[in-house]
């Protein structure tokens, strides 16, 4: 498989992007490198990106009620599929609770 980063940079269009534009190009490659023929993600599959491509944005929130009824809701009903933006709206929800957005939000803009 072709790396995500040489994927993007195929992108003609995102060759004077933005860093926000490219970061959502990067989830949108993430998620169709992954998807299945009818373009969906199944429940295991998206346990498995969030452990292997969002690991540092769940890390240390096994404990957390809302975490646990997330990943409890993809180890339920696994006949059920992601699309893409049920995708995009469970990354953003771990990302709002996640510790790592604090350090994020702490990052020094200026010098």
């Amino acid at each position: 498989s072709i790396p995500i980063a040489k994927q993007l940079a195929s992108i003609k269009a995102l060759g004077k992007g933005s860093d926000l534009e490219k970061a959502f190009a990067t989830a949108a490659l993430v998620y169709n490198n992954s998807v299945d023929p009818e373009g969906k993600l199944s429940k295991a599959e998206t346990k498995s990106l969030l452990q292997t491509q969002f690991r540092h944005f769940i890390q240390g929130q096994e404990n957390k009620p809302k975490y646990q009824e997330i990943i409890s809701a993809l180890d339920e009903e696994l006949e059920n599929k992601l699309d893409f933006e049920d995708f995009m709206i469970l990354l953003v929800s771990l990302t709002l609770m996640s510790d790592l957005l604090q350090e994020i939000k702490n990052v020094k803009t200026t010098k």
